[in-house]
């Protein structure tokens, strides 16, 4: 198995059924699955997920021809498709530093699309641990919550998921997927599937307040996206949600809960809340780009600096 789903067949499959052209490499000992990311002028770059991928266990006996063939098949790739770039974003500090040690020219770069540092707790204690490890102010919202007769609910209904989410991306100011990337999360992550997903909603008096995606992917189970009503803040319904997704979680087979991402910096408050909650930070290594058309990779960075400022 993998050790991520954004690296799994089944994601890029998905990642297909969202319109985008993808493409695998595996030669046995490293592996990679490489998705087409469009830009503006009819530009583009190839991306890595949680990735590339080396089995650890062959490094031993040297993986510097295969390291060469896989760079060869990158760059083949991004020439074919015009990218001006090939940004990757491992899993494991062993991975650049290989690339690094074998001539390949990656710049390390500050534009993340997944979040280089995330939250895990460990479900495999007993709950009274679990809550002992909490910052105090979320031990207590959990029991105020708990209190004013919230109720954690499953369910289908995307749409209420939306207008939740809408309300909390103009709330925070962040930029949301279109609706139907959400439903086709959902239901294509169903069934036998590796990788499933699955709607929760906190639900008060029949009113929705607060709502999660949860992945659940081997032994661990990912805060993919959530949303809440702030109008009803004062009920701590996200408290809530989190610790009775928690205790569901730990009368099953997972043993980790991945709060998917902080950075005090960007998400201040976001990063406070899932802080609270006492789990391991887990920082990754970073984003690293392959420029392969470097006067569009320099003319790609200042229109993102300018953007961004």
């Amino acid at each position: 198995m993998s050790n991520s789903f954004l690296q799994t067949s089944e994601w890029l499959d998905f990642q297909k059924s969202l319109g985008r052209q993808v493409w695998n490499f595996d030669n046995g000992k490293i592996r990679a699955n490489i998705i087409r990311h469009d830009l503006p002028l009819g530009k583009n770059y190839l991306y890595i997920p949680h990735g590339p991928e080396f089995l650890i266990g062959d490094i031993q006996a040297g993986l510097g021809n295969e390291i060469k063939n896989f760079t060869q098949y990158l760059k083949q790739l991004g020439k074919e498709q015009k990218s001006i770039f090939i940004k990757m974003e491992p899993l494991a500090d062993i991975v650049p530093e290989l690339l690094y040690s074998s001539g390949i020219k990656l710049k390390r770069t500050a534009k993340h699309i997944q979040p280089q540092k995330t939250v895990i707790l460990h479900l495999d204690l007993p709950e009274e641990e679990l809550l002992s490890r909490m910052h105090h102010k979320t031990r207590y919202n959990i029991g105020l919550a708990g209190r004013k007769g919230l109720r954690l609910t499953g369910g289908d209904d995307i749409g209420e998921f939306w207008k939740l989410l809408k309300k909390t991306a103009k709330k925070d100011k962040f930029f949301t997927h279109e609706r139907g990337y959400y439903e086709k999360l959902l239901n294509f992550f169903s069934g036998d599937k590796e990788l499933k997903t699955k709607l929760y909603f906190v639900e008060h008096e029949n009113k929705k307040l607060a709502a999660a995606i949860i992945g659940l992917f081997g032994d661990t189970a990912y805060y993919l996206h959530g949303a809440m009503d702030r109008d009803y803040r004062p009920l701590m319904a996200p408290y809530f949600m989190h610790w009775e997704i928690m205790k569901k979680l730990q009368a099953t087979s997972y043993k980790l809960y991945d709060l998917w991402g902080v950075d005090s910096r960007k998400w201040p408050g976001v990063t406070r809340f899932k802080l609270g909650f006492g789990g391991d930070v887990v920082e990754r290594p970073g984003s690293f780009d392959l420029p392969l058309a470097k006067l569009w990779y320099l003319v790609y960075k200042i229109a993102r600096k300018f953007l961004c400022s």
